[in-house]
């Protein structure tokens, strides 16, 4: 056992084990927070805050995420070339300011159709929205620095208070006696702020001098990103959003499907301690023009990810239908165990396409990402407006649609980089501008 143990973590990237105490404690808090709130909320209550919660998770990642990602690939790039980040999170701090700013108008301006639609008409919890997707901001953007700086220890203890915050103000609202959908949903806007102040002198600490970055090479791959990420978003949640617009009265359905997909995306969170940690060493590796290195490690990653697929996968689909009863108190068996196959299957092919997204990323191929993603966005809603049993749609919708963008990404890669196989196993050498279209780049993948 320690033998496999030694070698899973030799399989992953440098930092991986150093965030991963965080991811742990942060997705552990989504089940504490959702399971106390489900316990302790109406059916209608809950429902509000699995709605809420899902989209701070599709919409507010789709908006924010990309930030971090596009941080992590520049910062780590800089890394490389002996220059300091200073410049680049002072840039990315307006621009983040800029599109939280924008984006809180929307709902400002929107509070009262989108509480109808969304909240049964309660516009406090569009207010908890974009206090959410305020401290979304903030986290992102300092999380994307300390990723391409390779400071993982200050990235995993913000995972940690951000998750331990979650965890002790929800308890709290039941110890109280706060039967309130908002105040469960406040816990969203409250800990990640918390999280990134105690974080910030550490990253302040980290960053040093450099060239001036342009905002064309800062921002110019974003909007891409953004609509690629927002679309992968979409397909991870859309089944509990299709079913509040499909059937909007059917809480108890809402709230189980809700709960299921917390369940089955157990694998998602300790993904997660994965994404930082492999963006940054690819992107070392490509930025050096080591393409043995990045093939490997892309490879590996691969592997691990298969394996969190069936160690999630399987308990999930045995085990879900009483786990969603036991941990959310959801008491009608609308679900079964081949829903939960299909959902981990999903799950296990959502991962896969992360992982080449972020291949294709790290070559600034973002517009290859969002074709991907918007053929897997497709198909499921195509799947997912055909007549039928709503539960069985949804769910067919995210295991299909998960499926078409992974299988899109392989194409991808194998069209636009056809020497991929042999590059795995040919030394590592520099290429000249020409071959690359970047100054100093190795053809990663030619």
């Amino acid at each position: 056992m320690k033998t496999l143990l030694n070698k899973l973590t030799a399989a992953l990237p440098p930092g991986t084990v150093a965030v991963a105490g965080g991811t742990v404690v942060l997705g552990g808090a989504s089940y504490a927070h959702l399971g106390v709130a489900g316990h302790s909320l109406s059916d209608a209550g809950y429902a509000n805050v699995s709605v809420l919660w899902t989209i701070v998770m599709s919409l507010g990642i789709g908006i924010f995420f990309p930030l971090e990602q596009e941080l992590t690939r520049i910062v780590s790039a800089r890394v490389v070339l002996g220059q300091g980040a200073a410049p680049v999170l002072r840039r990315a701090g307006l621009l983040t300011a800029g599109i939280l700013g924008a984006t809180l108008l929307v709902l400002g301006l929107g509070a009262r159709p989108i509480a109808d639609l969304l909240f049964q008409g309660d516009r406090a919890l569009v207010a908890a929205l974009g206090g959410a997707f305020a401290g979304m901001a903030v986290c992102y953007l300092t999380r994307g620095v300390l990723a391409g700086l390779g400071r993982f220890g200050a990235y995993g203890t913000q995972l940690a208070v951000d998750g331990g915050l979650r965890i002790v103000l929800a308890f709290g609202c039941a110890l109280f006696g706060l039967h309130s959908a908002l105040a469960f949903s406040l816990i969203l806007a409250l800990a990640p702020v918390v999280a990134t102040l105690v974080t910030l002198p550490a990253l302040l600490r980290a960053v040093g001098p450099g060239e001036q970055i342009s905002w064309r090479e800062l921002s110019g791959g974003l909007g891409l990103l953004v609509c690629a990420t927002l679309l992968s978003q979409l397909v991870v949640n859309a089944a509990v959003m299709s079913t509040k617009l499909l059937a909007p009265t059917d809480s108890a359905l809402i709230a189980a499907l809700m709960s299921a997909t917390v369940l089955a995306r157990v694998p998602l969170f300790v993904f997660g301690s994965l994404q930082a940690s492999l963006l940054s060493g690819l992107t070392a590796a490509f930025t050096a023009g080591d393409r043995v290195a990045f093939w490997a490690m892309l490879r590996r990653i691969a592997m691990v990810v298969a394996a969190l697929g069936l160690l999630g996968g399987v308990p999930a689909t045995v085990l879900g239908p009483w786990l969603i009863e036991v941990l959310f108190g959801i008491q009608d068996p609308v679900l079964g165990s081949f829903d939960f196959f299909l959902l981990s299957a999903g799950t296990a092919a959502y991962m896969f396409a992360m992982v080449l997204g972020q291949a294709l990323m790290v070559f600034k191929r973002h517009n290859l990402q969002l074709l991907c993603w918007a053929l897997g966005t497709a198909v499921l809603v195509g799947i997912t407006l055909i007549p039928g049993e709503v539960s069985v749609r949804v769910i067919v919708a995210y295991a299909l649609g998960s499926t078409a963008t992974v299988l899109a990404m392989l194409a991808a890669l194998r069209l636009s980089f056809p020497g991929t196989a042999a590059a795995a196993g040919e030394a590592p050498r520099r290429t000249t501008d020409a071959e690359t279209g970047a100054p100093g780049v190795g053809a990663v993948g030619r």
